[in-house]
């Protein structure tokens, strides 16, 4: 008999002992999640904390690279202080502006 790459022979009807090894595992998981009061955060949250940390940390992010590229120009004998850190500031601002609304865009309900 040929065997396919899971090693199994093809074409077997599944395991009835994985189906409630499955649901078993679902209502142990149920069980858990009741005792130690864990709940799930609503997609509304989670949507708001991700565009909050793409809104604060593509501008510091941009920042601190642009703050490097300026030491690094220092270093070469060019004072260009305020002006790579300030391009690199805003350009992450318009970076981070970009993955809110893609973020948005992608998770809005489709019933809207």
């Amino acid at each position: 008999m040929a065997e396919d790459e899971t090693g199994g022979a093809p074409k077997l009807p599944p395991d009835a002992r994985l189906d409630s090894l499955d649901e078993r595992l679902e209502r142990a998981q149920q069980a858990e999640a009741k005792r130690t009061g864990v709940r799930q955060q609503s997609p509304g949250n989670r949507i708001a904390q991700q565009a909050f940390s793409h809104l604060i940390g593509a501008p510091v992010g941009g920042a601190v690279i642009g703050w490097g590229l300026d030491s690094l120009a220092a270093l070469a004998g060019r004072e260009t202080f305020p002006l790579l850190t300030l391009l690199m500031l805003f350009f992450g601002f318009g970076v981070g502006v970009r993955n809110v609304m893609r973020i948005t865009k992608s998770r809005t309900p489709s019933g809207n």
